[in-house]
């Protein structure tokens, strides 16, 4: 779905598009290098992005709730 530009829920999902992306890249990178540490830092990424994208999933959720309740 498309949103205005103006408002929190159009940048909350472009975010978290970006975010995702970056994910996805570090988990690829993962099986793409041999070094350890190379490795490690970028599932590291992967993780902590998983929270952030679950965050951002959490607040659309409400942006979809509240938009539902005013609706109403």
């Amino acid at each position: 779905m498309v949103y205005r530009e103006d408002t929190a829920r159009y940048h909350v999902v472009k975010v978290r598009g970006l975010l995702t992306a970056v994910r996805r890249h570090c988990r690829e990178d993962v099986a793409k290098v041999a070094e350890p540490k190379a490795q490690a830092i970028f599932e590291t990424t992967a993780e902590v992005l998983d929270g952030l994208i679950n965050a951002y999933s959490r607040y659309e959720t409400e942006l979809n709730e509240k938009a539902g309740g005013m609706a109403a």
